[in-house]
């Protein structure tokens, strides 16, 4: 091995090493949301109804959730553990996308820029430590886009692209989108294989339609996408722009609504840096477009389609399927065609410059991340005042005003033998509640309770609001109904509180 290869070698594992620590480092800063309980929920469900439980919530296929069924057979359900599953599917990721170069041919600073980018993501970061499927289909979707390229190339890899296809379209839905486009990039350049890709797409087909009568079905019985999804925005200049920084954004992401969609002091620089090279590589074109060939072409179908698919549904459709957790699919192929644009440029000392230099910005942002302090969730808070409470007394009940509430109030018991019971209360006009967040179709342990039916002698209300007012509802309402508050708990998370009262008649 020549010194040059040992070299390129030594950079690759470096910055794969870092890929891999980054996705590991801090998996159990933050509790548990939301979505990551409907996670664990449904993995929590026997062999016999975790399809139908899965299937009625339509938004997602089983394959996610089956494997942490298994993951958690394995280590119990530690925050730590089952975060450690996404991780290591998006570590994982790194090798497909090595092997995508690999087949592509790329040169040393071709493959080391593109992997740069993808190992400092912040957003891959973020979505490699969230209980969910989306690290899944990122590896996938890379694994799949591989094996295309093998196929495409040599003729190689057909069945077990087949395969892969089949798995990937069954963790997400947004796996089609591969699939689609690994089918278009043969109808337009390779017809000869047209045949093959054809059965490869009848196969897949084929074999995802039992789950599609499934979820069918569901909806027939009356379950509603729009619940699920109603409340994503259609995607504008926004959401496009932070789509677009988020390809590319060394380790920063949004870790909420409040926070800005991305850090300009470093994505400025960033960018401004992207369209200085990428005008010298268009400037140059002639002298560069030897260097380019069918692999930049495809990496660019591999972006450019499902985001535009995406867009259109988004826009024609009664509801947006717009997400960048959702089109994670194309974060790689990006990555590697962003590395193919500038590790194109005939002088060395460009890609040279233009890697040091994100790596220089990428530091900055690094270190601005762990100087920041923690984000506090206010759902961070249910479990703790749901364990007071519960210590106190495990037969009165907790009265929530939420769904958001009451999910993370009764995961917080749920594996107790003895826990209070969790019910929504209305009947009390003030209290607004999230509408993007609402309890599993089929799940009947939290009651609804109206305001005027409650009859315990003592119970606990549990909701958020920016400070603690007992001349506002849901205290003013409920002291007028003649209980008594006994005892008030209190915990700030940001701008919010969770609050946590008990009455008593």
């Amino acid at each position: 091995m020549s010194n040059r290869s040992k070299t390129g070698t030594a950079a690759t594992a470096l910055i794969v090493c870092a890929a891999v620590f980054f996705r590991i480092w801090g998996l159990d800063r933050t509790c548990l949301w939301f979505d990551e309980i409907f996670s664990v929920h449904a993995a929590e469900h026997s062999w016999q109804t975790i399809l139908s439980f899965i299937s009625i919530d339509l938004i997602h296929p089983p394959v996610f959730y089956i494997l942490l069924k298994l993951w958690i057979a394995i280590g119990g359900e530690g925050v730590v553990w089952m975060r450690l599953l996404p991780a290591l599917f998006s570590c994982l990721s790194v090798f497909p996308f090595l092997m995508i170069s690999r087949e592509l041919k790329l040169s040393f600073w071709q493959r080391t820029t593109g992997l740069l980018i993808f190992a400092f993501n912040g957003s891959l970061i973020k979505y490699a430590q969230e209980v969910r499927m989306y690290s899944l289909l990122q590896f996938l979707s890379l694994l799949s886009i591989w094996l295309f390229v093998r196929y495409f190339i040599k003729g190689k890899s057909l069945v077990a692209l087949v395969i892969v296809n089949l798995i990937l379209v069954y963790s997400h839905y947004f796996g089609w989108f591969v699939v689609v486009c690994e089918v278009m990039a043969i109808a337009a350049v390779q017809r000869i294989k047209l045949r093959s890709i054809g059965i490869m797409f009848t196969v897949v087909l084929a074999g995802f339609a039992p789950w599609a009568i499934a979820v069918v079905r569901s909806v027939t019985a009356g379950a509603d996408v729009g619940q699920n999804i109603g409340w994503m925005q259609k995607p504008g200049w926004i959401q496009i722009l932070s789509l677009f920084t988020g390809l590319f954004e060394p380790f920063y992401y949004q870790a909420s609504s409040a926070q800005a969609f991305t850090d300009i002091f470093v994505m400025v620089p960033i960018i401004l840096l992207v369209l200085t090279v990428g005008s010298m590589v268009a400037i140059n074109w002639k002298g560069n477009e030897a260097g380019f060939n069918g692999g930049s072409a495809l990496m660019a179908l591999f972006v450019v389609l499902p985001c535009l698919s995406a867009f259109a549904i988004s826009w024609l459709s009664p509801y947006s399927i717009w997400g960048t957790r959702h089109l994670i699919v194309v974060f790689g192929p990006f990555a590697l065609l962003l590395g193919m644009i500038i590790g194109n440029v005939r002088q060395i000392a460009i890609p040279a410059v233009f890697s040091l230099v994100f790596m220089t910005l990428a530091a900055a942002a690094l270190v601005k991340q762990v100087k920041s302090e923690p984000v506090n969730y206010v759902w961070c808070a249910w479990e703790p005042l749901t364990i007071q409470a519960q210590k106190f007394s495990s037969v009165e009940p907790i009265f929530v005003f939420e769904d958001l509430v009451g999910y993370h109030a009764w995961f917080a018991v749920h594996n107790l033998q003895d826990r209070p019971r969790i019910s929504k209360l209305g009947g009390i006009e003030g209290m607004v509640e999230d509408k993007a967040y609402f309890l599993p179709r089929g799940f009947d342990e939290i009651t609804v309770t109206n305001a005027t039916e409650v009859t315990a002698p003592a119970f606990w209300i549990m909701y958020r609001e920016k400070t603690l007012d007992e001349t506002r509802p849901p205290i003013r309402d409920l002291v007028a109904r003649g209980f008594r508050v006994t005892d008030r708990k209190m915990m700030a998370a940001g701008t919010e509180s969770a609050l946590l009262i008990r009455f008593q008649k």
